[in-house]
């Protein structure tokens, strides 16, 4: 494997801070990202989370006496108890669990070692979380909000169009191309996590609000005189200075128009994705349908939905079961 720098981390074991210690990547821990990346087709956001969750794992295990080869599980243990103890929230610290199920059953399978550590030890235990959605009549206000016929006001308008049309990952518009949309049949390729490719279709408002942003005055203010990369000369959303758009501007576009629409609370990208999916429900799609749209690799993620709107849940339940109805 290609040699990288050497590495400096400040150690700390169950909260109390060691020597900082030169730490290398290890081998089986270069060619694990190395997997996930060619044959599993993970994204280079999943590649660096991957990475700093097992370099967080070397160095507890380094401060505590022992490697990746030797641990067993009373350290994997040990350590999720020191995530614990720093008061990780459950979700991070079942991803980092996660993060080091899927590498040691990698090391297993390569015969780096004969055994898996996380075979016995239990999972962490997350509250279940229930998707917070925007009202059809908040979602009107927020994509109303967006005024204006200059170049910034065309683009934000068709971003937040199209997020609530197609309820596409920020990560999925953000690299969204122009050879990806199909205007005439209002349809878009996107591209979702493990890249794997689905088509989703889009209604008149999300493509009126893409051809005034793509036609003279909108994308073309903003396009530079010189392109510095080609992914940037075929992206269909444009930051300043004629760069493909980030996705911190884009949860910016989000946050600065629900502030303007008054709405409260966290309203970000994934908010709108979430409403998508709701209201696509709440107004009969199947629920299999919505899991091709959203891309979902299993249903079960998709059926999280069926539990956001308790009013739907009752009117169904009262006009679909014999007893239910009252006299």
């Amino acid at each position: 494997f290609s040699s990288r720098r050497r590495h400096t981390r400040l150690l700390t074991v169950t909260g109390v801070q060691t020597c900082a210690l030169p730490i290398s990547p290890h081998p089986w821990v270069e060619g694990f990202l190395t997997w996930l990346s060619i044959e599993q087709g993970r994204s280079p956001r999943t590649i660096e989370a991957y990475r700093r969750d097992l370099e967080k794992l070397s160095s507890f295990l380094l401060a505590s006496g022992t490697t990746l080869e030797d641990c067993d599980a009373s350290h994997l243990e040990s350590f999720v108890s020191s995530l614990k103890k720093a008061e990780r929230a459950p979700k991070t610290v079942a991803r980092q669990l996660a993060a080091c199920r899927t590498f040691f059953k990698f090391a297993v399978q390569e015969n780096f070692r004969s055994d898996d550590p996380t075979g016995v030890i239990d999972g962490v235990s997350v509250p279940s979380g229930i998707p917070k959605a925007l009202s059809e009549d908040q979602v009107e206000a927020l994509l109303s909000a967006c005024t204006g016929d200059d170049s910034y006001a065309r683009r934000d308008r068709a971003l937040l169009e199209f997020l609530y049309a197609t309820g596409a990952r920020i990560s999925e518009a953000c690299g969204l191309s122009l050879s990806d949309l199909d205007m005439d049949q209002q349809v878009v390729r996107l591209f979702g996590k493990g890249s794997k490719e689905r088509l989703v279709p889009f209604g008149g408002p999300s493509q009126r609000a893409l051809q005034d942003w793509l036609s003279v005055g909108g994308r073309d203010v903003l396009s530079p005189r010189q392109w510095r990369t080609r992914a940037d000369a075929d992206a269909v959303f444009l930051g300043r200075g004629g760069r493909r758009i980030s996705r911190q501007a884009a949860w910016n576009i989000v946050r600065k128009y629900a502030g303007i629409a008054g709405l409260h609370g966290d309203i970000s990208p994934h908010v709108m994705r979430h409403s998508c999916a709701t209201h696509m429900l709440r107004h009969g799609a199947d629920l299999r349908v919505v899991q091709e749209l959203l891309g979902h690799a299993s249903v079960s993620t998709t059926q999280v939905y069926t539990r956001v709107d308790n009013d739907l849940l009752f009117a169904t339940y009262s006009e679909s079961h014999p007893r239910a109805r009252r006299r």
